[in-house]
């Protein structure tokens, strides 16, 4: 048999595009971290009220993930990447009007706008890349559209630190948000209207082509949630993104009042913090050739564990090292917990993903959580996300196993 691939020629132009997509959600996604401090500075909020910020783009993303999908179903891929960068572009430029009344609910509705254009990116692009060509390669050209969100959420931190942290002039001082984000809302327009002029042509999506060859379900006359490793998968999913909503939220605050940093050079530190997530794919992936992904998932989340209970004992560097080896670690948990949740799901496969998809909903409630500890010490607020990983843990030590 031939090596399948990694995509046909006649798809090179789309698949970049589309690769690009990645790229700019990690960007958004990893700018909203630096603007709660920026947030904190200049309209005088606390931990808890700017924790908010990921509230309104996680609740985007529970609320717009189905209705998403439906959307690419009825009119195409292409449609729901123009979808989705309108809604993203539109949320954006809303930033103008918002910093000009100085209105943090202003603020909260154009960010859960700009998130629901991410999720309906995030909904689209992963079938959309691996309909691009063999589908034996699809589960690499998909990792390969996924290290451009790596490398978006190392320039995103690069962007607000500099712009947002770096040119704030003072309590009120709005400009460097409108400036910013008034430039994101263009760039985005102007690649929905590169992306008009190209041609799609009709795609299948690889998952769901021979879904009961692929995906045996080796219990047909289960319903969904009757398939105990799916429902611990949600689960684990739910947990996983709120610790990593609250783990990133409140990086700034740490370096600022544990390690005396500046706003900031403690925004240039997370430049750092993302490589580090970036270090632990590339990792975890060669692990993951000798080691089974369910062990290796469980040893990410004990060191997580590990990492958080040093990060809030405040040890100086040694603590700042652990924060910065917690994306180390939760690295490879989103798509290893999304993989096996599906694992012999047959029919069930794609109302699977869905859900646990969904999960990402974890994100918007955790950071508001912490945000009220933090409000009193920060880094007594890394104590909460080891609950978090806990269940990741027995998620993969025992509860990912597929029953009959």
């Amino acid at each position: 048999m031939n090596k399948a691939a990694f995509t046909e020629k006649r798809y090179i132009v789309i698949f970049v595009f589309v690769t690009s997509l990645f790229l700019l959600w990690g960007v958004a996604h990893s700018i909203s971290d630096v603007l709660n401090k920026h947030f904190q500075n200049v309209m005088n909020l606390s931990k808890a009220q700017s924790g908010l910020i990921q509230f309104s783009v996680f609740g985007a993303y529970f609320v717009m993930s189905i209705p998403a999908g439906l959307f690419m179903k009825r009119f195409g891929y292409k449609m729901g990447v123009l979808l989705g960068l309108s809604l993203f572009s539109l949320g954006a430029l809303l930033f103008v009007p918002a910093a000009n009344s100085v209105s943090f609910s202003f603020f909260r509705i154009a960010l859960f706008i700009l998130g629901c254009g991410m999720a309906t990116l995030e909904t689209v692009a992963h079938p959309f890349v691996a309909a691009l060509g063999d589908q034996r390669a699809s589960d690499r050209r998909i990792n390969f559209s996924q290290s451009f969100n790596a490398v978006g959420t190392m320039i995103g931190p690069a962007l607000g630190s500099n712009i947002l942290l770096a040119g704030s002039t003072g309590s009120g001082d709005l400009s460097s948000v409108k400036v910013l984000y008034s430039s994101i809302g263009i760039v985005i327009a102007l690649v929905a209207l590169a992306f008009a002029f190209v041609k799609v042509p009709v795609l299948t999506d690889p998952h769901a082509k021979d879904a009961k060859a692929v995906n045996i379900d080796t219990t047909p006359g289960k319903k969904l949630f009757q398939h105990r490793h799916f429902a611990w998968a949600a689960i684990a999913q739910f947990f996983n993104v709120a610790a990593q909503a609250g783990t990133w939220g409140f990086f700034i605050n740490y370096g600022h009042e544990k390690m005396g940093f500046s706003d900031a050079e403690a925004g240039n530190y997370m430049i750092l913090f993302m490589a580090m997530m970036a270090a632990g794919r590339i990792v975890g992936t060669s692990l993951m050739k000798f080691i089974a992904p369910n062990k290796l998932l469980a040893a990410f989340a004990f060191g997580s564990i590990l990492c958080c209970l040093i990060v809030a004992q405040s040890w100086g560097w040694t603590s700042f090292i652990a924060l910065l080896l917690i994306n180390f670690f939760f690295s490879i948990m989103f798509p290893t917990i999304f993989s096996l949740g599906l694992k012999n799901l047959g029919a069930h496969t794609q109302q699977a993903s869905s859900f646990i998809s969904m999960g990402v909903v974890g994100g918007a409630f955790f950071p508001y959580v912490m945000g009220l500890v933090a409000n009193h010490d920060v880094a007594t607020a890394y104590y909460l996300p080891i609950v978090c990983y806990f269940i990741i843990f027995l998620f993969g030590a025992r509860l990912y196993k597929v029953r009959e």
